[in-house]
């Protein structure tokens, strides 16, 4: 379980302090698919690099399974963030290495044995559907195949938090959708929490089981996906869904066709 209690953050400016979380307050069931939503500047990349202290909240508490990351030393954060993976919208691979060794890389700094890295990337690479890949470069892959590295990357220490910050934001809507399977498989066969944090409301709809809505640093809506769409009582999600339905009028006007 995650629980995020009443957390802020604050940055430093030429401007002055800009209070980029206020008081955030979520909670994450183990095994959930869970979204964070909010149009730029609302505070989701922010929250999410919380999540896995690459910032430092200023107030309040983060619990993910049995660790308060918010209060651990740097060796037992090094530790901890081993069973946190990261999935990131530019893919973050490097171009000199082969998909089986972008994917070895994380294991190896791990210190595991070449034999436990081979059977550990065949493994995730049946996981993704990219076994046939694994001697290709980066260089020589689709949008779509270069996030399945990323992906399997995420999941060579076997974590048990998965973060995906815009995941798909840079992929057309059926390589979004083949990635959106992806996820919701990997969370049936591995009963892995997934947090997306997406500006993409159809990514929520067909992925997410529950959702948080940001605006200006505050949660101003939570609660279960399906309830929030039919239901929705903030200006952001009313705005983000009246924006996706004139979007896909005008995509199916011209031919075109949404996740």
């Amino acid at each position: 379980m995650i629980t995020v209690d009443n957390i802020s953050k604050t940055f430093n400016t030429p401007s002055g302090k800009v209070e980029v979380l206020k008081d955030i307050n979520l909670t994450v069931e183990d095994g959930d698919i869970f979204g964070i939503i909010g149009f730029s500047g609302a505070g989701k990349s922010t929250l999410i690099r919380c999540l896995n202290s690459l910032e430092k909240p200023d107030s309040g508490n983060i619990i993910i399974g049995e660790n308060e990351i918010t209060k651990l030393n740097r060796k037992e954060l090094r530790n901890a963030r081993k069973k946190i993976g990261m999935i990131f919208q530019q893919f973050n691979l490097f171009d000199s290495r082969t998909v089986y060794e972008n994917i070895a890389f994380p294991l190896e700094i791990s210190g595991y044995k070449k034999d436990k890295i081979k059977e550990r990337v065949e493994e995730i690479l049946d996981l993704v559907e990219l076994s046939e890949k694994k001697d290709a470069y980066p260089l020589q892959l689709s949008g779509g195949q270069k996030q399945r590295v990323g992906i399997a990357r995420a999941l060579a220490n076997e974590p048990d938090l998965l973060l995906s910050d815009e995941a798909t934001s840079a992929l057309d809507p059926q390589t979004t959708f083949s990635i959106l399977e992806l996820l919701k498989n990997i969370n049936r066969r591995l009963n892995l929490t997934i947090v997306i944090i997406t500006h993409e409301l159809d990514v929520l709809r067909y992925c997410t089981n529950n959702m948080v809505v940001l605006e200006d640093g505050h949660i101003v809506e939570k609660g279960n996906t399906e309830s929030l769409f039919l239901n929705p009582n903030s200006d952001t999600l009313k705005k983000f869904i009246n924006i996706t339905k004139d979007f896909q009028k005008n995509r199916k006007f011209s031919g075109g066709e949404g996740i």
